[in-house]
């Protein structure tokens, strides 16, 4: 029995090298292995439970659904086997790395300010940070935890919010001075509106009308792939951005960019999530103690 569970491990830890470093000759280096001892081991792995893990027709690692779903466990499996080993030893200290996927803003005005005190925690940690604001495959990704703004589709992810901020257009002094300040819809033709280089779930800026909630175009001269490159653009005066209200906050106060049409904001918030995968299966000792981190001192406002 002891001898088929270590086999067993060992195939896991074999699958999830080949996923993780993205095909069998890289997992093979890494696992010290021939590919085509990998290949066989996946193969072997295949026929015992009865599924098609890895799709071999295409050029790019491939995983068919039931791979995906067995990758999740896996990964969960092993990490908890790793905090095992390590925890005999270290006293239960989280260690390890993780991969944190979050957009460009929460990175700059979140999780800077508050990462020093997050490592001085846990020495044992180190964190692998991806910025991007687009929606990202946190399996394709091989990302552990990402920090989202905006609804959640149903899925195998496990959320835990972080709060929420309000929206507000912006523009900086000068540019205003130039073209003025918008006081209507209808002011907005003039003005050149920031807005975002790929399709969003509200794609445009939520204004009131009469009694209706009308969208605005973001139509402009520029566009950026996230929010702090919006941010970066209004402080320049390349025009009007809508912006979460805890990137642009100091910047109000401090008079480098100033709020416009207040009176037709419709008062939407943006709610944040940090999403992991996994349907309330343990989770590595890493993994928790970020999430609890963020949930004490990650929060958006």
């Amino acid at each position: 029995m002891a001898h088929s569970e270590t086999n067993r491990s060992r195939e896991m830890e074999v699958f999830a090298q080949v996923v993780d470093q993205g095909g069998f000759s890289a997992a093979a280096r890494v696992c010290r292995m021939t590919p085509s001892a990998v290949s066989k081991l996946i193969a072997r792995l295949e026929v015992r439970l009865g599924a098609r893990l890895v799709n071999r027709s295409t050029r790019a690692l491939q995983l068919t659904p039931e791979g995906c779903a067995f990758y999740e466990r896996v990964t969960r499996i092993l990490a908890d086997i790793e905090d095992a080993e390590r925890g005999a030893g270290a006293g239960e200290q989280p260690v390890g790395r993780i991969r944190l996927n979050t957009s460009a803003s929460y990175a700059t005005h979140i999780l800077a300010p508050i990462l020093p005190e997050f490592l001085d925690r846990h020495p044992g940690i180190t964190l692998d940070l991806v910025q991007t604001d687009m929606v990202v495959d946190l399996l394709a990704e091989r990302a552990d935890v990402a920090v989202r703004a905006g609804p959640l589709k149903t899925s195998s992810l496990v959320a835990r919010k972080l709060g929420d901020t309000a929206m507000i257009v912006v523009g900086a002094p000068e540019y205003l001075s130039r073209f003025g300040e918008p006081k209507s819809i209808d002011d907005l033709d003039r003005h050149n509106r920031l807005g975002f280089g790929y399709v969003r779930k509200v794609d445009g800026w939520p204004m009131k009308k009469n009694n209706d909630i009308v969208v605005i175009p973001a139509v402009g001269r520029v566009q950026a792939s996230d929010g702090e490159g919006l941010r970066q653009l209004a402080l320049g005066g390349s025009g009007l951005a809508r912006l979460a209200a805890f990137t642009v906050r100091d910047d109000i106060a401090a008079g480098r960019l100033v709020p416009v049409l207040e009176h037709l904001n419709p008062g939407d918030r943006e709610t944040f999530h940090a999403i992991h995968i996994g349907q309330g299966g343990p989770l590595p000792s890493r993994i928790r103690a970020l999430l609890d981190f963020l949930a004490e001192h990650g929060k958006v406002r």
